[in-house]
């Protein structure tokens, strides 16, 4: 397989360190959108979607013959964390940061196209730009837009960077591979009165109570289980701050977390029950956010990526139990595609994801670029030499 040179990864390297200083939070992506439809545009791509469910972008390079679509994706947005570091190139958005490693994982697909200036033998693939991962919306978003038919892949495949794993190993598990969450907010409205005559009033503050150790109870077994589940509060709010006032008014946030889809229909039931025990004469409202369904890995094609790893001398690591965070590309598979997410090791040393101080390592790069290279080898050919 033919790799990129020194000078083309230097490149990639560089430009890296340009998204890094510019991030963009989920919904907002139109600017590091730009600058990624300029690099297909100049790497000579056969079309490219804009503004897919959002500010996505995806660009299609076709091969030499007829073939099924293959499709790789990564993620255009960053986080609302600020970065806490000394890098040269670290963020100048003040409270934003790409701190979960999507701008490492956008230039590991430029690379791909790089790569793929030499088309396929046969079929087509597509590289997917997808916005707001971070929410648990984009992919959903990207499947709902009218265009979306005309991308719509038969294999496709995606990664996510891992800290404390050594740097290239390709972690794979065909079946579950991230669990599904979706966060639950709660509000309740009552009557305020004195703090000097409370029975006069209604206040949330015991049903609030009652709820933040009933909810996290009905958490279950560990990733092991099938029946894996974990309820976890986030936040409470209730009244004001103040002395004079029995409140009103309050606030519980709760993210549910299950290995299956089926499992979180079951959690979120039980949590409904829960707070219409707990409610009395409350008003209620729930609403949902953040919903991520669980990514369930296709065997054929995480036996692609497994024998593609092989041929390359990766180091592999057979998971036992799924990813407790979560991650949209499951979508794709639920419309149709043989998908597999790859859980590729950044490195033993590094801070988690999510941490002010988090950078995705550019060692991964080339490695990364080499994986997915032979992915699409594997599935649609190589280029003719």
């Amino acid at each position: 397989m033919h790799r990129l040179d020194p000078n083309q990864i230097a490149r990639l390297t560089a430009l890296r360190h340009e998204l890094h200083t510019r991030p963009e939070l989920s919904g907002e992506e139109r600017e590091t959108a730009r600058r990624i439809v300029a690099e297909l545009e100049a790497l000579g791509a056969d079309r490219i979607w804009r503004d897919l469910g959002g500010h996505g972008v995806a660009a299609e390079f076709r091969g030499m013959a007829p073939g099924p679509t293959v499709l790789l994706r990564c993620e255009l947005d960053g986080l609302p964390i600020r970065e806490l570091s000394d890098l040269p190139y670290r963020s100048r958005s003040p409270g934003k940061g790409h701190l979960c490693g999507h701008d490492g994982h956008m230039v590991s697909m430029l690379g791909v196209a790089t790569r793929l200036a030499a088309r396929p033998a046969r079929g087509r693939v597509i590289l997917l730009f997808q916005p707001a991962e971070e929410t648990g919306a984009g992919a959903g978003a990207v499947i709902a837009d009218p265009r979306w038919p005309e991308i719509r892949p038969d294999h496709a495949f995606a990664y996510h960077n891992v800290p404390g794993r050594p740097l290239g190993e390709i972690g794979l598990r065909p079946g579950p591979g991230n669990c599904a969450s979706r966060g639950m907010q709660i509000l309740f409205e009552g009557k305020s009165s004195h703090a000097a005559a409370p029975q006069d009033g209604l206040s949330p503050g015991p049903a609030m109570a009652a709820l933040m150790t009933a909810l996290p109870a009905l958490s279950r077994g560990s990733l092991a289980d099938r029946d894996f589940a974990l309820a976890t509060l986030t936040h409470a709010h209730l009244g004001e701050p103040t002395f004079g006032i029995a409140p009103a008014e309050g606030e519980l946030r709760v993210t549910l977390r299950t290995m299956t889809d089926a499992r979180m229909e079951r959690l979120i039931g039980d949590a409904r029950e829960l707070v219409a025990q707990a409610q009395g004469a409350l008003a209620t409202e729930i609403h949902w956010h953040d919903v991520f369904h669980s990514v369930t890995n296709d065997p054929d094609a995480t036996a692609i990526a497994r024998a593609a790893a092989r041929g390359l001398g990766h180091t592999i690591r057979e998971m036992d139990t799924p990813m407790s965070w979560s991650e949209d590309f499951g979508r794709i598979g639920e419309d149709g595609a043989k998908a597999a997410m790859l859980y590729v090791g950044a490195g033993e040393a590094l801070p988690q994801l999510h941490n002010p101080d988090y950078d995705f390592p550019d060692a991964l790069l080339p490695i990364v670029i080499d994986q997915f290279s032979a992915i699409v080898d594997r599935l649609l050919g190589p280029p003719a030499p």
